[in-house]
């Protein structure tokens, strides 16, 4: 070893010598693209991500910082494979170097696919893409609400699909669909129609804008990088947590995108999300009309059936006109009886009449004055039955006799003279029967 005077080599601080190690790593490297597999995957709360990127022989430290973060076409995650853009450059913090990234894509499909497979894991653990989260669908609704690019064909062909099936109101709510922030344009579209108010509200130029009975997410076909921001965990989340029913129509037929599996409804492209939005209305008028006619066929089959079932049994039962006759016979033979026996009572009431009025006439007291006999009466009119009434004083009386009554004035008796006449002897018995009186 060749001797090395130490004195001569000048003497540099910690940080100097970091300093120059940066320097010189910077200017080797001002910008490389790396492509390695995401691992330690850390968001940081200031909205930097700080993660490692690894192959099968080695790992590197990378940094992104919020400004380019948020700009990245895909969120960084853990086993997802990407080609990163950036420069070298040194921590003195902790003597490394590391990757400060400045833009990132997918390495291949095969990453991409990997990644939502376990994104798709994670989110079903989680239970919403269970089939008693979907709610149904509305038959015909007045107002869909379609979240997608207000510049592409697909608002176009969505408009003129329900147009020719059965015309409702379509709110757009304009959206990016691929590239930076598309992600959250599309979340905030589904939550911007769900906090519409039920009875709707007046825009600017007085308009009622009602809220969506249901919602479209829809975009055309495309990569499957281009399709990513539609199975973004903010898409899914804004899809799952949506009250009103949500349609998916991303792609063609044989894309799935993660909302597929939390919407409501797939639809295999944006027009057949038309399609499954509202009913074709000529159809519903046939359908109708052929309603109303087998109701009239039925009715007139019932009817015609039991008017045969009615003839049939009318067939078992006797004319009415023989029923009625007979009753009828019966009913004039009863009131003739009825007739004789009141005519009956009638007579037996009468001689029973003449009768009792025969006994009162014979048991009169005036029947009985006609042979002779008088009644002694007061001044009152009460009749007198005893000759003491009448010893004490002179007294006024009344003789009623048949014909008519006379006034008499008594004299008292003197007892020691009074005579009693004899009672006149009974002619015949008609005489005997009025002493009585």
């Amino acid at each position: 070893m060749q001797n090395i005077d130490l004195n001569n080599i000048p003497e540099i601080s910690v940080s100097e010598l970091s300093q120059h190690i940066k320097k010189c790593v910077e200017s080797s490297f001002p910008l490389v693209r790396v492509k390695g597999e995401i691992s330690g995957c850390k968001p940081a709360s200031s909205g930097h991500i700080y993660l490692d990127l690894k192959d099968d022989g080695a790992l590197i430290n990378a940094v992104c910082w919020k400004g380019v973060a948020a700009k990245l076409p895909m969120r960084p995650e853990n086993g997802l494979e990407v080609i990163c853009l950036g420069k070298i450059t040194t921590y003195s913090g902790s003597s490394r170097y590391q990757l400060v990234i400045e833009a990132m894509e997918v390495s291949g499909e095969g990453s991409i696919l990997k990644m939502l497979e376990e994104r798709k894991r994670k989110l079903q653990a989680e239970g919403l893409f269970a089939p008693e989260r979907k709610k149904k669908i509305p038959f015909i609704p007045e107002t869909i609400g379609v979240v997608t690019s207000p510049t592409g064909a697909v608002i176009r062909d969505i408009w003129h699909r329900v147009s020719e099936r059965f015309p409702r109101t379509i709110l757009l709510y304009p959206s990016a669909v691929q590239g930076e922030g598309a992600a959250e344009k599309i979340a905030a579209g589904v939550e911007c129609f769900n906090n519409i108010p039920i009875d709707g509200y007046k825009n600017s130029q007085g308009q009622l804008i009602k809220r969506p009975d249901v919602i479209i997410v829809a975009r055309g076909g495309g990569s499957l990088e281009d399709l990513l921001p539609f199975s973004e965990e903010v898409v899914v989340r804004a899809v799952a947590n949506s009250e009103i029913p949500v349609i998916s129509a991303v792609g063609h037929e044989t894309d799935t995108m993660l909302i597929d599996y939390v919407a409501d409804l797939r639809a295999p492209t944006p027009t057949g999300a038309a399609e499954k939005a509202v009913p074709v209305r000529l159809e519903l008028l046939a359908y109708l009309q052929s309603l109303y006619s087998r109701k009239n066929n039925a009715v007139m089959r019932y009817v015609n059936d039991n008017k045969l079932k009615v003839e049939s049994l009318s067939r078992g039962i006797p004319k009415l006109q023989n029923i009625t006759d007979e009753y009828t016979q019966r009913l004039d033979e009863r009131f003739e009886r009825l007739n004789n026996a009141i005519k009956r009572k009638f007579i037996d009431a009468s001689k029973n009449y003449e009768f009792l009025s025969a006994r009162l006439e014979g048991g009169s007291f005036k029947k009985i004055l006609s042979r002779g006999f008088s009644m002694v009466r007061d001044e009152g009119g009460n009749p007198l039955t005893s000759a003491k009434e009448l010893q004490a004083k002179p007294t006024r009386i009344w003789l009623e006799f048949n014909d008519g009554a006379v006034s008499a004035i008594t004299e008292p008796a003197n007892k020691s003279t009074s005579k009693v006449n004899p009672k006149p002897k009974r002619k015949n018995n008609e005489q005997a029967q009025g002493s009585l009186f």
